[in-house]
């Protein structure tokens, strides 16, 4: 009913609307106040046809300044009228870059005064402002009937915020814009070098993607919002009609391969990723095919509008079962997608007309796009932290590893291995004056303890071993280890002269006067230790350990609970 009403409406009323007075302050106008339109199907209607038909222009479906996408050319008229000359003070502006031919006429009494053509797909260079979207000064005399004519014609959308306002009220605007643009701009630099450099150092896929991705969404702004023609690749007309479709393809292609990694890169042969992958390649071929002019802008619109949602959807139920596991890198991406949904409906609205053209819903999809952009950051600030936790497990392991085979199981001392790779170090630095003293051990009594009260409490016996002589040696140069069974051997470092090696080694023997109390037991054992000094013995690690054999089997046979030194005067076992 209201449409039937809408076009019963006379032609009569559109042609005698009220002009839009030009006030002297500076106030910005909004022209769809009493703009009125006519469609031009045959696409080639001159100004003076249109204004043989100013009778036939008719009130505009809405006054929210956009018609949503139409193959026809599009008329608009704006009658106005100033009270003073303006001396070109005004300017009539379309705050939207991506409109392929804009005509802008000021006409009176059946007259062409003024025109200029604009369009993204015009030369930038013959503007008459050089701004970032199609505008025009007005030049008008005091009270004198005007008619403004704006012929568009687009193979987008027909967004038309038209407003005459002052130069100061532009320029700020202008500025403001510029500003809003730099900052979401630089944003998207910075993310670009931070993910390739987390790329090369770390070598991680998902950085990468993440890069595409931004890449792709940074360049589809900057040619919609008319940035990358005013400061960028102004007169050319390649990069001005393949800019957009490229941008988009390459964001969806990096959608794809993000999403598809993200979720699933732990797993290379899952299907779902196989699936993400074919998208990511087949975004990739269509855009050679654009790219090459394979394709045509009208039809890489159509594949981008297709393609566009398909990397969330598919990804949708792979990332809720995940998230249901409690896996926080699906919880992001779902927020990302809401944002995406939130900003993708709010423009499909604003396309159809649905809503009106202002700053929020004109920078919906733009703003969607920066908050999902910083929500796939924190899904790479959670990847980043999963692969320093997975480094550092790796580490983990590969120092308990080396714990393992370095150490004994069961005192914790480090074993023969462990033992011989210390010595070797000693030995490097050993001198006259820094003495290296190696003794080698064997408990007086312990088997009669271990067949007595068992292998457990040998095994206690044997710890506390450990413990007591560790206890009796200097902590900074003295090592204890366990070669096995119940033999231990010291290496005492830093040691001035001989004699000072014999006491020490009897300070060993006199830690053992006292027995061992293990729960209710007192155990006692000895010991009888052989040793030899670096280099006054030898400067051989194998050869001092066997002098030190040699010098602890001699004390054996020679009565145990001894310390005896061998000065290669002690025949060797073989």
């Amino acid at each position: 009913m209201v449409v039937m009403l809408m076009l019963a409406t006379p032609a009569a009323q559109a042609a005698d609307q009220r002009p839009l007075v030009l006030p002297d302050d500076a106030r910005p106008l909004n022209a769809w106040s009493v703009a009125t339109l006519l469609a031009d199907p045959s696409l080639r209607w001159g100004v003076q046809d249109v204004l043989g038909r100013l009778p036939d222009f008719a009130e505009p479906p809405s006054r929210g300044g956009s018609l949503g996408v139409r193959k026809e050319a599009i008329w608009l008229r704006v009658p106005l009228v100033s009270p003073v000359d303006s001396g070109n003070e005004w300017i009539v502006n379309i705050d939207f870059a991506v409109l392929n031919e804009v005509d802008i006429y000021l006409t009176t009494q059946g007259r062409v005064v003024q025109h200029a053509a604009l369009g993204n797909l015009r030369p930038y260079s013959q503007r008459p402002l050089r701004g970032r979207t199609p505008a025009m000064t007005l030049d008008l005399a005091a009270d004198a009937p005007y008619e403004l004519l704006i012929r568009v014609q687009t193979s987008g959308a027909m967004l038309l915020p038209i407003t005459l306002s002052k130069a100061p009220y532009l320029v700020h605007r202008s500025l403001r814009e510029q500003m809003f643009q730099g900052i979401l701009a630089g944003l998207a630099v910075c993310l670009v070098v931070y993910s390739l450099a987390q790329w090369l150092s770390q070598r991680e896929k998902l950085f990468f993607y993440y890069g595409v991705l931004v890449v792709g969404s940074a360049g589809f702004s900057l040619q919609f919002f008319g940035i990358g023609t005013q400061f960028l690749w102004s007169d050319n007309l390649w990069i001005e009609v393949h800019a957009a479709g490229a941008s988009g393809l390459l964001a969806i292609a990096g959608s794809f391969f993000f999403m598809g990694h993200a979720l699933m890169g732990h797993q290379p042969r899952s299907r779902f990723l196989q699936v993400m992958k074919i998208g990511g390649v087949v975004s990739l071929v269509l855009l050679a095919a654009f790219l090459l002019d394979l394709i045509g802008t009208r039809t890489t619109t159509a594949i981008i509008s297709v393609l566009g949602p398909l990397p969330s959807f598919i990804s949708l139920p792979i990332a809720v079962a995940r998230l249901r596991k409690g896996d926080s890198v699906s919880s992001t991406l779902l927020a990302a997608w809401v944002a995406y949904f939130v900003a993708a409906v709010v423009m499909v609205c604003l396309v159809q007309g649905l809503l009106p053209v202002n700053f929020w819903t004109l920078h919906s999809f733009q703003l969607g796009a920066a908050a999902d952009m910083l929500l796939f950051l924190r899904v790479l600030g959670q990847r980043s932290a999963a692969l320093r936790a997975a480094a550092s497990d790796a580490l983990r392991e590969r120092d308990a590893m080396r714990s393992l085979a370095y150490t004994d199981s069961l005192t914790g001392l480090p074993n023969r291995r462990g033992m011989q790779l210390a010595l070797q170090s000693a030995l490097a630095t050993c001198g006259p004056d820094q003495l290296v003293a190696v003794y080698l051990m064997d408990l007086d009594g312990f088997k009669p303890v271990n067949d007595a009260y068992g292998h457990d409490v040998g095994d206690d016996l044997l710890v506390a071993v450990g413990h007591r002589l560790q206890a009796s040696v200097r902590h900074q140069t003295d090592l204890v280890a366990r070669l096995g069974g119940d033999e231990f051997i010291v290496m005492a470092r830093d040691l001035a002269r001989p004699e000072q090696a014999e006491e020490l080694g009897r300070s060993l023997l006199q830690a053992f006067e006292q027995p061992f109390v293990l729960s209710h037991l007192a155990l006692k054992v000895g010991l009888t230790i052989g040793y030899a000094i670096a280099p006054v013995d030898s400067d051989d690690p194998q050869q001092l350990i066997r002098l030190a054999d040699a010098a602890m089997y001699a004390g054996k046979q020679s009565g145990k609970h001894s310390i005896l030194r061998n000065q290669g005067d002690l025949a060797l076992s073989s």
